[in-house]
């Protein structure tokens, strides 16, 4: 398992410049790169100077750390990172991200606020909205950049307007983060009608929407609406004030006995919540997001920005995809040069010894790269495994030869020097350098490890001796023209014997390589449909999940009851409509009357239809 980056400060993710430019650090992508562990990651956003960086400190499991400041003026522009050893997860990373305050009226350009808000959604696995008060009006009219995402994220790169849109924003509960409330300093009791209610039947309440047809109305649903329906997986935490008034000011400073018991065991809740619940960062398709992975979609988000475009999630996950999959080959093949250098020493003795070491090193290699990779659509790493095992043919090849030509100039140098100096241009000379040359081709053959050149490596050098041989045999005056001529004839059979017994060679390895080439292809194959089945099971969960938001009434909205001869068909009632209480049809205690028919109607006006 990969070691955590130990982080001792935050350091900043992305700036934010006093003319609103939004920049990534490099810094922070060079510690993100080294994280080669899944992370989860935990956002804040909220107004300005409303306590998120204590939060932060508090889920990093330390009083500093994020800037508290004192005063009235933010401190933390930008996005700012904290990576730690997530505490319940064992490798994991928990990167937690605090962004700048919304609201600031001292920014130069407030435009971007919006930006900091979606670049937190889409970065985030878990989203903590840090507020004061209570959830009120205020505090919904506060809030209105999620009213906003649809406008500054994109899920499809292909925009078709009208429905396309209205699709998107049905899509975004795919990836969309956990929703956590936090709202600090609450002094209200948690009660509703006389009853007691948790946090979150407070924070459902606050989010029921009103009924009417009004602006105001309209206005005041708009936010609850959104929150509902992009983020289905929401808790609510709230905070009684840590200290007392005179002591927030240094609350960093303040030790565990000094702050309010109430606020500690609040506290406490929240933290375990989020290190318990909050999921690794997924993007589209279930593919697990590391550091390496989050830096490169920061970069891909900002750039969108900075261009003056929308940051879109599938334009997003292709570029990952470009950049993971060609990690994914530097790291399979890394790890295939590594086995092959613990499992086999070339040259090798025979083609099939090459393969089955070849094989071993794949199997290995496939694995680290199917870990890694996603969406390897052309199937890149099958011809990267291809061109790898032909390097390694070559490789061996070469080892081989190198090795064979090394022991035939040792074997043949007292050959040589006889032929230099004369000693077979003598009367009986031609039958001495048969026997000498016999002699270099049998000591040749004992030499072990040659590899599998070993025959044609020999084939070649006695080749390399017919012009000298043929010389020797015309100048044997010991020899009858008719020896000669006989003798000659026997030395080119037993030559080209040999040439073509060494081109026999090629075809059966070229054989052996097709071969492991289907075995190859098979094994490939294998891996590749277990990871797309992985893949298809992990987006079929997700549309699931798109289903089961689409298919969810909101608070205060009714099954009614409808005579068929209102005139609407059941295709006419689709999701994007509403259906008011009509003037005929419903029935007291929700009876059904003779010719009545019962139709659930889902939208987003509840005083249309």
């Amino acid at each position: 398992v990969a070691p955590c980056i130990l982080m001792p400060a935050p350091i900043c993710l992305i700036e934010n410049s006093s003319e609103g430019e939004l920049q990534v650090q490099q810094e922070a992508l060079r510690v993100l790169e080294e994280i080669t562990q899944p992370t989860v990651v935990v956002a804040i956003a909220g107004l300005y100077r409303t306590g998120k960086s204590y939060l932060m400190n508090k889920l990093a499991g330390k009083r500093t750390g994020f800037s508290l400041g004192s005063t009235v003026q933010s401190h933390t522009k930008g996005i700012w990172m904290w990576c730690v050893p997530h505490p319940c997860r064992a490798g994991h990373t928990l990167v937690l991200l605090d962004t700048e305050g919304l609201g600031d009226v001292e920014k130069g350009n407030v435009k971007n606020d919006v930006w900091i808000f979606a670049l937190a959604v889409l970065l985030s696995s878990t989203l903590v909205y840090n507020s004061k008060g209570t959830i009120d009006q205020y505090a919904m009219d506060q809030l209105h950049y999620v009213t906003e995402l649809t406008e500054h994220i994109k899920v499809k790169a292909a925009g078709g307007g009208g429905r396309q849109e209205k699709e998107d924003s049905a899509e975004f509960v795919r990836f969309f983060p956990a929703f956590v409330w936090a709202v600090r300093d609450f002094t209200l009791q948690l009660e509703l009608d006389g009853q007691e209610i948790s946090e979150d039947e407070y924070l459902e309440h606050a989010l029921k929407l009103k009924h009417g047809s009004s602006q105001e109305t309209q206005q005041y649903n708009l936010p609850c609406e959104c929150i509902r329906q992009f983020f289905p997986d929401r808790k609510c935490f709230v905070f009684t004030q840590p200290a007392s008034r005179r002591n927030l000011a240094r609350l960093e400073e303040l030790q565990e006995a000094e702050l309010e018991p109430e606020f500690q065991e609040q506290m406490n809740q929240f933290c375990h919540h989020i290190w318990e619940t909050s999921k690794p960062k997924t993007i589209p398709g279930g593919h697990v997001v590391t550091g390496a992975m989050l830096g490169n979609l920061a970069v891909t988000y900002v750039d969108a920005i900075r261009s003056g475009g929308v940051p879109c999630l599938e334009n997003a996950v292709l570029t990952l995809a470009e950049i993971e999959n060609s990690a994914a080959i530097r790291v399979a093949a890394a790890v295939y040069e590594e086995r092959l250098a613990q499992k086999a020493v070339l040259p090798t003795q025979s083609m099939t010894e090459l393969l089955e070491v070849h094989a071993q090193c794949e199997r290995e290699a496939l694995q680290a790269f199917m870990a890694r990779s996603f969406k390897d659509d052309d199937r890149r790493f099958q011809s990267e495994l291809m061109e790898q095992k032909q390097d390694l043919c070559q490789r061996n090849e070469l080892a081989s030869s190198d090795c064979c030509t090394a022991a035939l100039r040792e074997l043949s140098d007292e050959l040589d020097n006889r032929i230099s100096q004369g000693d077979y241009a003598v009367p009986g000379g031609y039958q001495h350098f048969l026997d000498d040359q016999r002699q270099v081709a049998e000591r040749y053959r004992q030499v072990p490890g040659k590899g599998i050149m070993a025959e044609k490596m020999l084939h070649e050098f006695l080749q390399s001796k017919e012009t000298v041989g043929q010389s020797i045999l015309q100048t044997d005056e010991a020899l009858t023209e008719k020896e000669k001529e006989m003798a000659g004839t026997h030395r080119g059979v037993v030559v080209c014997c040999a040439i073509e017994a060494g081109e026999t060679m090629p075809e059966a390895e070229l054989q052996q390589k097709l071969e492991d080439q289907e075995r190859s292809f098979k094994e490939n194959l294998q891996q590749l449909e277990e990871k797309l089945e992985d893949e298809r099971k992990k987006l079929l969960d997700e549309q699931g999940k798109m289903v089961d938001q689409k298919l969810k009434v909101p608070v205060g909205h009714v099954l009614l009851w409808r005579y068929p001869q209102d005139g609407y068909s059941l295709g006419e009632l689709t999701s994007t409509v509403w259906v008011r209480t009509l003037m005929h049809g419903v029935l007291a205690n929700g009876r059904q009357g003779p010719g009545h028919q019962a139709r659930w109607a889902c939208g987003a006006d509840p005083e249309t239809g």
